[in-house]
């Protein structure tokens, strides 16, 4: 592990103290700074005393942040940051307001600087995949854009990469933001969302903390989801949703699936009705995505009537079914558009995995 101090769940840093000879609350002291009052340097832990405060910074040990590059805002109040991290690399987060009166605040944050899943409608998935986010990198997107914001309210795990090809460090990020001692964001407020990947489904239904589960679909059959999802090749739907039942099962969560509609390809009638063959059982929730143009890809969005048909359909099957209308196109900042910005610029150096 390296010596960022932000990258340390609590008990990683009860252990680091203890490594020192020093008293365990002291962790609490550390971790609390570092996530509830954003300390920038060892330095600023004032309760911790100063000879044990030099110790740590003689063995190398600080404490990390994420440099905003910029903020974008869009017209219908979405934010999008840009930020750089320590070996240059880029991520965005993503700010939405609800439009209710209490304006209740959702983060959507990445997980890798790039992506391996190559889904032919993100702009993400298009993208050379660099490296992981450590966890106090994915943790930090929150930690920076409340104290630029104000509370947030949800974080979803929905930004740059999958989340689950990073589940070691994601589940880390979740003990981070969720402990009462920093952030603490419910379970019921964080959603982790996945392409589908079976064995980490099943590994997130064992772990203490139980997050939401988002999956992205796409499309109601093998054949089809193998086109636009190359993850699709190595989980099929049937493995998929044997997965997904295993979780509910023993988290008691309710499933959400993510479905983009895109023009002529998956959005039919007849799509419709073999989605709800494929997911009925499991009792779930839908949401329906508008297709959010990107560089890139030549796919265009589904008619205002198609998705309402499709709307219909679901919901006439008694499937909770909700419209994701497009918020932060105009600042590529909507589903799918993260990363967008750079496909026209040269990719980054791919590190060796």
């Amino acid at each position: 592990m390296d010596n960022d101090l932000k990258n340390r769940t609590l008990t990683e840093l009860e252990k680091l103290v203890a490594d020192f000879q020093g008293k365990k609350y002291l962790a609490k002291y550390i971790f609390s700074f570092i996530h509830a009052k954003d300390a920038l340097a060892i330095d600023d832990i004032t309760p911790v005393a100063k000879p044990f405060r030099q110790k740590l910074i003689d063995a190398g040990f600080h404490i990390s942040r994420l440099n905003t590059v910029e903020k974008f805002t869009d017209p219908d109040g979405t934010v999008k940051y840009l930020f750089e991290l320590q070996d240059r690399q880029r991520i965005e987060s993503v700010l939405l307001t609800d439009d209710g009166p209490d304006k209740r605040r959702t983060l959507c944050i990445s997980c890798q600087v790039g992506c391996r899943m190559g889904c032919d409608f993100c702009a993400t998935g298009k993208l050379n995949f660099v490296r992981n986010l450590t966890a106090g990198e994915i943790a930090d997107q929150l930690n920076v854009i409340a104290k630029d914001s104000g509370k947030i309210n949800n974080v979803v795990y929905m930004g740059m990469g999958e989340p689950l090809d990073n589940y070691g460090n994601v589940i880390r990020s979740l003990e981070i933001i969720n402990h009462h001692a920093g952030k603490f964001i419910g379970q019921r407020h964080i959603t982790v969302s996945t392409c589908g990947m079976t064995d980490g489904i099943e590994a997130l239904a064992d772990e203490h903390i139980k997050p939401r589960l988002a999956v992205s679909l796409h499309a109601p059959t093998d054949e089809l989801r193998e086109k636009i999802m190359p993850l699709a090749n190595k989980y099929p739907l049937d493995r998929l949703i044997e997965s997904l039942k295993i979780y509910r099962k023993k988290t008691k969560k309710r499933v959400t699936f993510e479905y983009c509609l895109i023009k002529n390809l998956n959005d039919s009638a007849l799509h419709a009705q073999k989605l709800i063959e494929l997911i009925v059982s499991l009792n779930p929730g839908v949401n329906l995505i508008e297709y959010n143009r990107h560089p890139g890809c030549t796919f265009e969005p589904s008619s205002k009537n198609r998705i309402l048909r499709f709307r219909d359909i679901l919901m006439n099957a008694s499937i909770e079914t909700v419209i994701r209308y497009k918020r932060g196109q105009k600042i590529n900042a909507a589903c799918g558009q993260l990363g967008a910005n750079l496909l026209t610029k040269k990719p980054p150096k791919m590190q060796n995995i």
